[in-house]
């Protein structure tokens, strides 16, 4: 839940007010001793600059930079008033006073991202201050860290954090531009994550590759056009790939039926291959069936992959070795002897297998925080067989599989 609100595009907001609220207008005004001669820049004046800088909206880092030399400016102004001639070294040299850099430490203060960011979601009332009108109590309890933390290095940074703290050091600093950046995955990333991949290529191109049908994070992108515009490229084209190569269509065409309640509006995937590939449905009253499909497909050639919900893996584990099967952990290479891996339906995505054997379906929905996410993580179990799926259940099978 945290790192859901963290991902929000209001998370922004959030920073960028953060950031410019360390902006104070003058209340002094700055003398600079130049010689005999003591220039005087009121504060009235000093204000106009600071708030002409706010109005140009330019980064936070980079107005800093630009307020010592405008307020070196005002003084030269003064001086060729007064009759003297000064040049750029002058300016500089003014802009480098200890009185000036006083001014805009106190006006317009350094500030480190991770530290603005580590007092976000430690200080519920500096959170609260800037959230407001953009994050309700509920979230801002979200997010808030439970136990105060001691600094930057000793604080245990989430990779939803570390999205934050790039947001905000781009808000201080513009983010270098690479001429091309290519996005795989991309259905998972949250409305934050494609803002920091969109600061990557503001003056280059991008080419995003993904399947909304996939998307099994809490933040899951709902449309392409909504991803586009996080990424900063609203105008960019979308072409739908609905010829698939990889899964057989009789396996294909199954998991096709949750299109409708993950995706809609999502084509159905076409397989462009002729083998429709083996395919069943088979009811199992227990272990002992699943364990004899896995036994059935090893006499095939090629891997064999078991996925099934988390919970259910000890007790598959501990069905393959009373049966004396030896499997594999995901990542871990097949060998002659041993072809078959147990794997978590949490981390299915990007793995292929000749030949799979899909446990309890509704288990795998169940196993997620809400139906939507459990449908696509389905879909994702079902599309991992390359050559042929055992479907093995119990339990009913969910709604949306229905023919």
């Amino acid at each position: 839940a945290a790192a859901l609100v963290k991902g929000d595009a209001r998370m922004a907001e959030v920073l960028r007010r953060a950031l410019y609220a360390h902006v104070t207008m003058p209340a002094e005004p700055v003398v600079v001793v130049r010689g005999s001669r003591r220039w005087r820049v009121p504060a009235y004046e000093l204000e106009e600059i600071v708030r002409e800088l706010l109005a140009r909206d330019i980064r936070y880092g980079a107005a800093r930079e630009a307020l010592p030399q405008r307020i070196a400016h005002a003084v030269l102004v003064q001086m060729e008033r007064a009759g003297e001639a000064p040049d750029d070294r002058v300016q500089d040299a003014v802009a480098r006073n200890s009185a000036v850099k006083a001014a805009v430490k106190a006006v317009w203060p350094a500030v480190d991202p991770a530290k603005l960011v580590l007092r976000l979601l430690s200080d519920a009332d500096f959170l609260a201050e800037h959230a407001e009108g953009l994050l309700d109590e509920e979230e801002q309890k979200t997010i808030l860290w439970p136990r105060p933390v001691r600094g930057v290095k000793s604080a245990r940074w989430s990779a939803a954090d570390a999205v934050l703290i790039d947001e905000a050091a781009d808000l201080v600093q513009r983010t270098h531009s690479l001429g091309h950046v290519v996005l795989d995955e991309a259905q998972d990333l949250s409305p934050m994550q494609y803002r920091a991949v969109g600061r990557r290529c503001t003056t280059g191109s991008a080419t995003v590759l993904g399947d909304l049908a996939q998307g099994t994070t809490p933040w899951a992108t709902r449309s392409w056009a909504e991803a586009l515009g996080h990424l900063g490229k609203p105008e960019g084209a979308v072409e739908e790939l609905t010829a698939g190569f990889r899964v057989p269509t009789d396996v294909i065409a199954y998991a096709s039926r949750l299109l409708p309640h993950i995706a809609p509006g999502l084509a159905p995937v076409a397989s462009v291959r002729e083998n429709p590939g083996l395919f069943e449905v088979r009811t199992a009253s227990g272990t002992a069936e699943v364990v004899a499909a896995c036994e059935e497909l090893l006499r095939n050639e090629g891997s064999t992959g078991l996925i099934a919900a988390d919970a259910r893996i000890p007790d598959l584990a501990e069905a393959l070795t009373a049966a004396g099967i030896p499997y594999l952990a995901p990542g871990e290479e097949t060998t002659s002897e041993t072809r078959l891996t147990l794997v978590a339906a949490s981390l299915a995505k990007g793995l292929e297998y000749d030949y799979v054997v899909l446990d309890e379906p509704r288990a795998v929905v169940d196993g997620e925080p809400d139906e939507r996410t459990g449908l696509r993580r389905l879909y994702v179990a079902l599309t991992r067989a390359v050559s042929g799926l055992v479907v093995t259940h119990s339990a009913p099978l969910p709604a949306q599989l229905a023919g």
